[in-house]
């Protein structure tokens, strides 16, 4: 293990709970390097955690110690386990879903439930801070190196991970249709589920326009023909632009402006885009 160990939660800064799980990591390894994915989740929203994670992973060495806690089950009969990636990296979470994208789009190679006897001592008094008692601790244990990966508890079949729906791409002549999946949350872009390959089959090219229509679920949110670019600087200020994002799928912006905050759009599987070639 290279120690590092990286925190993603729902959690807010607000007050001392991430401070509690450094605090529980850094008693059981004062070496350990601690860094933060976010923990501006959106409340309870297990589908963006689970993108965070996609988003980040693979950027880390292999080795790196994820815990993530978004958590609305917290205390109930969910499992908490690890997950191995194909990268070999190590996620510590409950199995609500988080593991989502990991699972399709990066690999998981195998997955333990956490060994109730190795939860933090106490743990038992109170079970609403898992994030502190099992995961940081886990995940502390795992990173400093003074528990094994295979001691962590069973391990059980990949086919049992608890994963969320996945919209599809609909792929025809001169159309591509996917989903909103998720915002660039600071700059208010739009991230589809539409890959780069998926795009690129309509031919286009940069410079050209396309036609983007935007739908929550059967009303028309949006329609406008826009440039696709190589980034942001290819439209004038204030102008919107099709481009492919850090992930490798189609997003959709306004240079300097939120697209979202623009046209009130939202994310989620009712957010449909068609982007066609003109």
């Amino acid at each position: 293990m290279n120690k590092l160990l990286i925190y993603q939660s729902d959690f807010g800064l607000v007050d001392g709970a991430i401070s509690a799980m450094e605090g529980v990591a850094l008693k059981v390894d004062l070496d350990l390097k601690i860094r933060h994915l976010t923990h501006d989740i959106t409340p309870y929203n297990i589908f963006e955690a689970s993108y965070r994670l996609y988003q980040t992973v693979e950027y880390w060495p292999s080795g790196t110690v994820f815990v993530s806690v978004v958590d609305p089950g917290v205390g109930t009969n969910r499992k908490s386990v690890v997950a191995k990636t194909k990268l070999g990296h190590y996620i510590v979470t409950p199995d609500n879903g988080t593991l989502t994208h990991l699972k399709a789009y990066i690999g998981i190679v195998e997955i333990r439930e956490i060994d109730k006897n190795l939860y933090q001592k106490g743990s038992e008094l109170s079970y609403t801070f898992h994030g502190r008692d099992v995961y940081s601790y886990t995940g502390a244990m795992l990173a400093s190196g003074k528990l094994s990966y295979e001691n962590v508890g069973k391990s059980f079949d990949l086919d049992e991970i608890i994963c969320l729906p996945l919209s599809k791409v609909l792929v025809e002549e001169n159309l591509v249709s996917g989903k909103i999946d998720i915002l660039d949350v600071r700059f208010g872009s739009l991230w589809t589920n539409i890959t780069r390959d998926d795009f690129l089959s309509l031919n286009i090219e940069y410079g050209n326009r396309v036609e983007v229509t935007i739908y929550n679920n059967d009303t028309l949110v949006y329609q406008n023909n826009i440039i696709y670019g190589k980034s942001f600087a290819d439209v004038r200020i204030g102008s919107p632009i099709l481009y492919i994002n850090s992930v490798f799928k189609v997003g959709i912006a306004i240079n300097q402006g939120s697209f979202a905050s623009a046209y009130n759009i939202g994310v989620g599987p009712s957010w449909i885009v068609e982007i066609r070639k003109v």
